[in-house]
C-alpha cells in the first residue's frame, strides 16, 4: 500500500542509467530514502521534480527487504531556485545535512527538525547565508534532538549566554538583525564547536567555511 508523506530533499545520486535514490527529511517519517526509478528517462513523471532541495509532496511504497523504498508520485512544491544558485547558501545546508544525519537515526519522525530546514529555505530563498545563522542551526536543532547545550558555563559571559538564548528562540529574519560582539560571536561559535564535538563526536565538515563567512 502506498504511503504519502511531504519533504525536502537533502540528497540525489544516480542509482541506475535510468534511477535515481533520493534522501528526503520529512515531518512524519524523518530522513527517508526512496529509490525513483526510470527517474532520468526524458518521458518519465518525475523528470524535472527530483533535485536538492527541492519540497514536495509525494508518496511511496514501502521495501519489505530493505530501507530503500519505492517511490511513486511526486507533486513539486518549491523548487527555490535563488537558493540553489548560491553557493554559500548551499553550503549551509550541506552542513546543516551532515549534522542531522550523524545525530539521526533514519525512519524516525522529526517534525521539529523539518521545521527548521522549511523555515531556513524560505528565509534564505531572498537573504544570504550569514554565521549567526549557521549558530543558529546548530542550537535549535540541538534543542530539538533534547540535546540542548547549558549555558551555565564559566566560558560563557553574560552578553553571549543573552547571544545564544535570542539565537534559539528567535526567528531566522529576527536573528540576521542581531548585532554581537566580535568577541561574543566568536565565543558562542567555540562553545558550540566543542559541544557537538563532544556529544557527537564528530563535527560535520564544512563549519569552518561557514563561520568565516
Amino acid at each position: 500500500m502506498d504511503e504519502k508523506a511531504n519533504g525536502i530533499i537533502l540528497r540525489v545520486r544516480p542509482l541506475t542509467d535510468s534511477s535515481l535514490i533520493v534522501h528526503w527529511l520529512t515531518p512524519e517519517h524523518g530522513r527517508l530514502s526512496t529509490v525513483a526509478k526510470g527517474a532520468r528517462r526524458a518521458k518519465s513523471a518525475l523528470r524535472g521534480k527530483l533535485d536538492l532541495l527541492f519540497e514536495a509532496d509525494f508518496s511511496f511504497r514501502r521495501s519489505r527487504r530493505s530501507d530503500l523504498h519505492t517511490l511513486r508520485e511526486v507533486q513539486l512544491l518549491a523548487n527555490h531556485p535563488n537558493l540553489r544558485l548560491d553557493i554559500t547558501r548551499l553550503q549551509l545546508f550541506a552542513y546543516a545535512t551532515r549534522l542531522i544525519e550523524r545525530a539521526t537515526e533514519p525512519e524516525h519522525a522529526l517534525p521539529g527538525i523539518h521545521a527548521i530546514f522549511a523555515t531556513l529555505l524560505k528565509h534564505l530563498e531572498n537573504n544570504p547565508a550569514r554565521p549567526a545563522l549557521a549558530y543558529a542551526l546548530e542550537i535549535k536543532t540541538l534543542n530539538e534532538l533534547g540535546l540542548a547545550p547549558s549555558l551555565n558555563d564559566d566560558s560563557l559571559d553574560e552578553g553571549t549566554c543573552l547571544l545564544m538564548e535570542q539565537l534559539a528562540v528567535l526567528n531566522w529574519d529576527a536573528i540576521i538583525t542581531l548585532t554581537p560582539t566580535r568577541e561574543q560571536a566568536t565565543t558562542a561559535g567555540r562553545f558550540l564547536g566543542n559541544f557537538i564535538q563532544h556529544h557527537l563526536e564528530f563535527i560535520p565538515k564544512g563549519r569552518d567555511q561557514l563561520l568565516a563567512l
